[in-house]
């Protein structure tokens, strides 16, 4: 089996080394990019085609929303996984309107992170449990429909 190319868009270095550290533990899982603002985000995806891109929302020069639509333009095959300390409601759902596969809150990312990655490649939407008790629409809980 040839490895998921992942892209990693987050602006806090400490929080990038987590995320590299508990990739790492997944040998299906090859890290071809890190970068930290949404515009360079946008630049990397088109460029590299990554199959996953774990994008963080509060993002210097385009935050992660806009990154996100431009991407879904640029690089539509690939699969977007939010991770992001935003728990609004309305934030989650617009994310999951975006055509995300998946939104993990930054606080529970060492319980949900994997869990997320392995749930979106196997073609489900994945939401954190801490965001489960919110009504979304019918629509965000299915892989969006242009995939």
């Amino acid at each position: 089996m040839s490895s998921i190319r992942v892209l990693v868009v987050e602006d806090f270095a400490p929080f990038r080394k987590f995320i590299r550290s508990t990739l790492s533990r997944e040998p299906g899982l090859q890290i071809i990019g890190e970068v930290s603002d949404g515009l360079e985000a946008v630049q990397k995806a088109e460029e590299l085609r990554p199959e996953l891109i774990l994008l963080d929302i509060g993002l210097p020069t385009l935050n992660g929303m806009r990154a996100a639509r431009q991407i879904r333009k640029l690089a539509p095959e690939s699969k977007i996984v939010f991770l992001t300390q935003e728990s609004s409601a309305d934030v989650v759902q617009e994310a999951l309107s975006l055509g995300a596969w998946g939104y993990v809150l930054k606080k529970r990312a060492a319980i949900d992170l994997l869990a997320a990655v392995d749930a979106v490649l196997e073609g489900r939407q994945f939401v954190s449990g801490g965001l489960l008790g919110h009504n979304f629409t019918d629509a965000s809980l299915r892989p969006p429909a242009d995939y």
